[in-house]
């Protein structure tokens, strides 16, 4: 039997294929993203579970005339493969190569970019209603998971796009891949919705079968009725029906022949259409299927081994930290209480649920739920902690504001992946949030440089009265021992770590360690600032009247971020000097290794040097030393 993957450079030769032959097509395409990914690194058990669904996908529908929108997106490997880009998932996610997520920009099949979660419902309606007004018949398919239909903004599309606009129904189908698993386990009402599928499966077949059992009898249109009134109780696609859907399933997501005749049957009937089906992370691949979270986003392995743990352990992360601080606060302070949307595991978050599981909360993939059930529990005295990732802080900035910060609530976020984030790309990255956070009353920022100081920044922030963010950055730190302690420091206090002369480097976060190595080089001063905001600015004049050049250094946009507060207050106070800002550019940064990305955003200790060197010129520069 001849392969069949190396023949597929589009879904055009995919949909010349008989049903025998995509089942073999299906089952090679499993194994050369195995051996892919274990290569390259990236997002495993999700794909292995959308095997089958791509295959389907692309047999049935003309892509990319019909669009077709994939929710996160981490799911995508295999419609990659499939879509001409077979060749560059050696490229996976790495500097100059393929995304581990759809983008427009890559390739037609690409229809919407997406890393986010929730998103792809509405922006299928956005295609499909666009394809109504243009007079164009081709459908608009969203995949969505079920962790992902645990956020509001799915639930807003569907309330939009099961009613008429203007007398017209967009053609488009939802898929729910329920696979009981979104990154950490799920959880809420709606997941325990789901978990009835035997039952609902079981309904599916028996009202079917009474169907044509009754079918030119009295008893049809009773028995109609009756399912009306009666079916709620059972079927869990009432809940979309009741949005204006059409609700079909729940199906086997891993069976071609339910699954293509089934797309076929959908893709002509008009107006909104909803598929659940059922499927597994890790299909195929059987130590993923048994511990999909810990084969979510591997680094590179060897499939036949598996993950192994490495020789020797690798220095504590930034996460890891956060964790340890959190169980001991909480045992510390029984007001204490951990708040999470979806990410127990990212934000480190395990032995803390396991320890003191009466004090925590996962919300499902709810951003904005997240921070304003932190600021109802801070009105009632308890001193709610929100892990959550920087880019995802995003997603729930009005309640930030209108929340919490307005009302002035005691409320402690810790913000993983701060800064550029290597392999997941500018969808993920945690650029803004300085820029974004400094800028509202009542929010203090606080910037760690280390692991020590990470963990008495967030005893420090969890002690002040009222909102504050603590950021540090994906992976480990420098190895600096984190202790134990519950200490706190100076709020509002930063600190000099070299006396030089001429130059003075003011580095907030992380970006102090390659601050300092510049400073050898150029005999400057250097200052650990700690703190956004409140900004130390006695150390800030102080460093300005004894330098002739100010150079800021943060992980974090430019625009708006540690560099310009230093630039707001030195006009405040009258103080002209110089002021280099060093930061993340104006453009969405790539993905690739974290170490090239900074080495190219002149963020490594020699691009500091070189920048400063640039500013004053060689001359300049013995001037002021």
């Amino acid at each position: 039997m001849s392969a069949l993957l190396p023949t597929i450079d589009s879904p055009a030769d995919l949909r010349r294929l008989s049903r025998p032959q995509l089942h073999q097509l299906a089952d090679e395409l499993r194994q050369y993203l195995l051996d892919s990914v274990s290569k390259t690194g990236g997002h495993l058990s999700s794909n292995l579970g959308t095997v089958e669904l791509t295959v389907a996908l692309h047999a049935v529908f003309d892509t990319p005339r019909d669009r077709i929108v994939w929710d996160v997106g981490h799911q995508t490997y295999p419609h990659k493969i499939l879509t001409g880009r077979r060749d560059r998932m050696g490229s996976l996610r790495q500097l100059g190569g393929i995304s581990g997520f759809p983008r427009r920009d890559e390739s037609e099949y690409d229809t919407f970019g997406t890393a986010h979660s929730s998103t792809s419902i509405s922006a299928a309606h956005g295609f499909a209603m666009a394809a109504k007004l243009k007079g164009e018949r081709r459908r608009a398919v969203a995949v969505i998971g079920d962790g992902a239909m645990t956020a509001g903004m799915a639930f807003e599309a569907l309330n939009n796009a099961g009613v008429p606009h203007g007398g017209l129904l967009g053609d488009m189908l939802v898929i729910l891949n329920d696979n009981d698993m979104s990154i950490s386990p799920p959880v809420g009402a709606l997941n325990k919705y789901f978990t009835r599928l035997m039952s609902g499966k079981f309904y599916s077949q028996a009202r079917e079968g009474a169907k044509e059992l009754l079918k030119n009898t009295p008893l049809y249109e009773f028995a109609r009725r009756f399912e009306e009134h009666t079916k709620g109780m059972f079927v869990p696609g009432t809940i979309f029906e009741e949005f204006g859907f059409n609700y079909v399933g729940p199906i086997d997501g891993h069976d071609l022949d339910a699954l293509i005749p089934t797309l076929e049957n959908l893709r002509d009937r008009p107006g909104p259409q909803f598929l659940h089906i059922v499927t597994k992370k890790g299909q195929g691949y059987k130590l993923a299927e048994a511990d999909p979270v810990k084969y979510h986003s591997p680094t590179p392995f060897d499939p036949a081994q598996g993950i192994v743990p490495p020789s020797q352990p690798p220095k504590k992360s930034f996460t890891q930290v956060f964790g340890d601080w959190l169980c001991d606060q909480a045992e510390a302070d029984t007001h204490l209480v951990g708040i999470t949307p979806a990410m127990r595991e990212g934000s480190g978050m395990v032995e803390f649920h396991k320890r003191f599981p009466q004090r925590y909360y996962d919300v499902g993939i709810a951003e904005q739920h997240a921070v304003t059930f932190a600021a109802g529990l801070a009105c009632e005295g308890l001193k709610p902690v929100v892990a959550i990732y920087s880019t995802f802080l995003q997603r729930a900035y009005d309640q930030l504001i209108h929340d919490v910060a307005l009302q002035n609530l005691d409320v402690t976020f810790a913000l993983d992946r701060a800064g550029l984030v290597g392999a997941d790309g500018a969808t993920h990255a945690g650029n803004y949030d300085i820029a974004f956070t400094r800028c509202i009353p009542n929010m203090a920022v606080l910037t760690p440089a280390d692991e020590r100081e990470c963990r008495l920044l967030l005893s420090t922030a969890y002690q002040h009265r009222g909102p504050v963010t603590v950021r540090y950055p994906r992976g480990a730190g420098t190895g600096v021992d984190a202790g134990r302690d519950l200490d706190v420091l100076p709020w509002g206090q930063g600190e000099m770590r070299r006396e030089g002369q001429g130059v003075a480097i003011l580095a907030f976060g992380t970006l102090l360690n390659p601050a300092l190595k510049a400073a050898e080089a150029l005999n400057a001063s250097v200052a650990n600032m700690r703190f956004v905001k409140p900004l130390d600015t006695a150390l800030v004049e102080r460093l300005a009247r004894s330098h002739g050049l100010l150079v800021t250094v943060e992980d974090g946009c430019v625009m708006g971020g540690a560099g310009s507060a230093v630039l707001e207050h030195l006009q405040a106070a009258g103080l002209n000097v110089p002021v280099l800002q060093l930061g993340l550019s104006d453009t969405f940064i790539e993905h690739g290794d974290p170490a090239k990305l900074m080495a190219l955003q002149g963020l490594d200790a020699a691009g500091i040097e070189r920048s400063i060197r640039q500013r004053l010129g060689e001359p300049a520069l013995r001037a002021v030393v």
